[in-house]
């Protein structure tokens, strides 16, 4: 396994490919949120502590993508979720980093999580609401092509 901080390195590069063809965000606060999207959900840090050292923005990024408790993957990933992170500007390019990354290292590994991974991408893009918006076009052609 590697240091937890080789995955976000991993989520913030991806961003660094793909921010500029979003003008709309903020790229510091963006890349900030990269760097810390997962801070509540692994952490035991707060919203406000996010809030606090990275600003409102940030935070509301990394609070929109933090799942929710659950006992199975798909309560975690409710639809809830996934109207916090359509509903939160930068959130959706930063999940959709995460998922990059994510998929990528578990091709590379081998993991059983890229099969997963596959298989939900038809309903993950459908719950982000994107499937058709030409602004995302080429980050889901990057995870397209990790499916090949």
């Amino acid at each position: 396994t590697q240091p937890y901080v080789f995955h976000l390195v991993m989520v913030v590069n991806i961003a660094k490919i793909h921010i500029n063809d979003f003008p709309d965000l903020n790229k510091d606060e963006v890349l900030a949120a990269c760097w810390a999207h997962d801070t509540i959900e692994d952490t035991r840090q707060t919203y406000n502590d996010v809030k606090k050292v990275l600003g409102e923005n940030v935070a509301d990024i990394v609070y929109a993508c933090t799942t929710e408790k659950g006992k199975t993957r798909k309560e975690r990933q409710s639809e809830k979720y996934y109207e916090s992170i359509r509903n939160t500007p930068g959130a959706i390019f930063v999940k959709l980093c995460d998922r990059i990354a994510n998929t990528s290292y578990s091709k590379t590994k081998g993991s059983d999580m890229f099969e997963k991974y596959k298989k939900e991408f038809p309903e993950f893009i459908s719950q982000l609401g994107i499937e058709n918006d030409p602004k995302y076009a080429k980050m889901l052609n990057h995870l397209k092509e990790l499916y090949t």
